[in-house]
């Protein structure tokens, strides 16, 4: 009877090392993923494309005014689509009050996004957004076709998109504005043609 005992105990702390292993690998999975994951925004190919001229929009900015979006307006703009309820868009709201303080000189951040008036209202106080143009518009989201957020374009100071796409952690956004300056639809496109065989 010691033996069975033994054997099923025996049996348990294999049990007991097997799942703690299962566990350290996911983890490791999970940290490799990490590196590997794809350098630069998603880009998806609906919406205007990288060089087309933006159709203009004249919104009115739930933190007062009129913003223009596309169109010569002569400085640079980031439209960033978001919603009071993704976990995403508000962890990046630092990152974007980072940006709009070092590219003041040349870009405009528009936050942009449809539904419920005073749950965005709600959601700009909240925040402390008041110092951003924040416009609702769903024909605006049509036109680029967001179907996912958080969504980001860069369009040039004569409304040209530069660059576009999903963007879920700093690298992602500075990789619009990598995109831009090589002048190139998006960073997977650079790297792609990079170390494609001439």
């Amino acid at each position: 009877m010691d033996g069975l005992v033994a054997a099923v105990v025996l049996l348990w702390v294999l049990v007991i090392a097997l799942a703690l292993a299962v566990f350290a690998l996911m983890r490791q999975v999970g940290v490799l993923f990490e590196r590997v994951a794809p350098m630069g925004a998603l880009v998806t190919d609906s919406g205007p494309k990288v060089g087309e001229t933006s159709r203009v929009f004249d919104l009115a900015s739930l933190t007062g005014g009129v913003v223009s979006v596309g169109g010569g307006q002569g400085r640079s703009q980031l439209v960033f689509f978001l919603s009071p309820t993704c976990p995403v868009c508000k962890k990046l709201l630092p990152i974007l009050r980072s940006t709009k303080a070092a590219e003041s000189k040349w870009l405009d951040v528009i936050l942009a996004s449809d539904g419920d008036e005073g749950q965005q209202r709600r959601f700009v106080a909240e925040k402390g957004l008041e110092d951003f143009p924040y416009v609702l518009s769903t024909d605006l989201g049509m036109t680029f076709k967001v179907s996912r957020l958080p969504y980001a374009v860069l369009l040039d100071g004569q409304g040209v998109v530069r660059a576009k796409g999903l963007v879920n952690n700093r690298e992602q956004l500075d990789s619009l504005f990598n995109a831009q300056d090589l002048g190139v639809a998006s960073i997977q496109k650079y790297l792609s043609e990079a170390h494609s065989p001439a």
